[in-house]
């Protein structure tokens, strides 16, 4: 599983590092950048979550 982030849709709300600090940055203003693209068994379900709470559908998984 792969977590992708479009940050031409990324407001800078900062939900979706709430879900999953590891696969994720905010930079100083709250915008997201992915640190790691390939997602861990073991936070998938967080991947999950982090996309779902994301307002702006900026973020999305892939097989």
């Amino acid at each position: 599983m792969k977590l992708f982030l479009d940050s031409t849709r990324c407001q800078g709300y900062g939900l979706c590092q709430e879900h999953a600090p590891d696969l994720l940055e905010l930079d100083e203003w709250g915008y997201a950048s992915v640190v790691a693209v390939d997602v861990p068994p073991a936070e998938e379900d967080a991947a999950r979550a982090c996309v779902e709470s994301c307002p702006n559908s900026a973020l999305r998984l892939e097989s």
